[in-house]
């Protein structure tokens, strides 16, 4: 068998890959760097005349290659390879008859529990305990809540000071707690938005109300730090989502600076390198939850990695896809049930995008070069 296209289709804030062979079969895959896609788009018709004749069977190798072949790295090249690796995992199953999952070891679990991405910034108190409680009503047993505090500044910043800041997040989580009850985990989600020093007066507060995991509390960009919060904190760190190779996993776990890594299927290499990632945090005992801020194919490609290893801690379902949303964008959607997503078992990756999916959810690109600032006009990270 050997690679004779590749074609790129634009949908949503998503860019998907078909990969074509000359035995009929085409893989998906998707690309994760949401903010650049025409970017990444210009990376993945640059290794298309190297793909075209390769062996799709040679993942790794194709990796190896893409990866290796050019001086630069970053994480416009990293999604588009990831979006290959992909769609190349989907046609060795699809050739073989199997899901992905088989051929990766097999099944570790039936089901896969997953916990709803909040991708709103949340209102009054009072709106966010109804929130919660109709996520619970849904089926979910476990949420995210933004504590990376406001994205524009009002009551000229006074909420923005350390102590009203940090009383702020724990009001949120209070209210949350209070709403749901006990058996309900809560997943808090700083967005790199805390100065360590928040982090760690949040992190050591927000404990009594038993959180599963505090995630990405401060920039990952030096890792010491997030050792430092993590050595502190009595809560689970959760960090990892921003990263773009095996490496950086291996460094922040040698240094005990999060119980869960997230590795984006989608922006770090594709299920090639996320099932290393897997390994090197089952060596640490650590746990994997991994990333998934994008369409149905991220989450088919991640349900194929939870399905197959024995460290998953849990699954992110982003709430821009409930209800239905995007249920048309693929042939058959995945199915959710009781706050888990049933594993495919159709051959590969187990979904198929439809015909129409461009012209049902036309192109819109997510992110802006304008940043959000704090009360005093300096630039808030992202």
């Amino acid at each position: 068998m050997k690679i004779t296209d590749v074609k790129l289709i634009f949908a949503k804030h998503y860019l998907f890959v078909h990969v074509y062979t000359d035995e009929g079969i085409v893989g998906l895959g998707e690309a994760g760097n949401w903010g650049f896609l025409s970017s990444t788009a210009d990376a993945i018709r640059k290794f298309t005349p190297y793909l075209i004749g390769k062996d799709p069977f040679r993942a790794e190798d194709i990796a190896q290659n893409l990866y290796r072949a050019v001086y630069f790295r970053g994480s416009v090249i990293q999604s588009a390879i990831s979006a290959i690796d992909i769609a190349l995992w989907d046609i060795k199953g699809k050739a073989l008859g199997v899901p992905v999952y088989q051929l990766l070891g097999g099944k570790t679990r039936d089901k896969v529990r997953v916990y709803a991405s909040v991708m709103k910034k949340p209102g009054s108190l009072a709106e966010m305990a109804e929130d919660y409680k109709a996520l619970q009503d849904m089926g979910f047993n476990a949420a995210k809540i933004f504590v990376n505090g406001k994205q524009k500044t009002d009551n000229a910043g006074y909420d923005e000071y350390y102590s009203g800041r940090v009383e702020d997040e724990l009001e949120k989580v209070r209210t949350v707690r209070e709403a749901v009850g006990a058996h309900f985990d809560l997943i808090l989600e700083a967005h790199r938005g805390m100065t360590p020093a928040e982090a760690i007066a949040f992190g050591t507060e927000v404990a009594q109300y038993r959180p599963m995991i505090f995630e990405d509390p401060v920039q990952p960009d030096n890792l010491d730090t997030m050792a430092e919060v993590a050595a502190k904190v009595p809560v689970p760190i959760a960090t990892g989502e921003r990263f773009i190779n095996i490496q950086e996993f291996e460094m922040i776990l040698r240094r005990n600076a999060a119980q869960y890594v997230r590795p984006d299927v989608c922006a770090v290499g594709g299920i090639t390198a996320s099932k290393k990632i897997a390994a090197i945090a089952e060596a640490s005992n650590a746990f994997l939850i991994p990333h998934n801020p994008l369409g149905p194919v991220s989450t088919a490609a991640c349900l194929q990695i939870c399905a197959s290893i024995p460290n998953l801690g849990i699954q992110e379902l982003p709430t821009f896809c409930l209800n239905g949303a995007e249920d048309a964008m693929v042939t058959e959607p995945l199915t959710f049930k009781d706050g888990y997503l049933t594993i495919p078992e159709a051959p590969g990756i187990g979904i198929e995008l439809a015909e129409n999916a461009s012209e049902l959810y036309p192109a819109k690109e997510r992110g802006s070069n304008v940043a959000f600032r704090y009360f005093d006009g300096s630039v808030k990270d992202w």
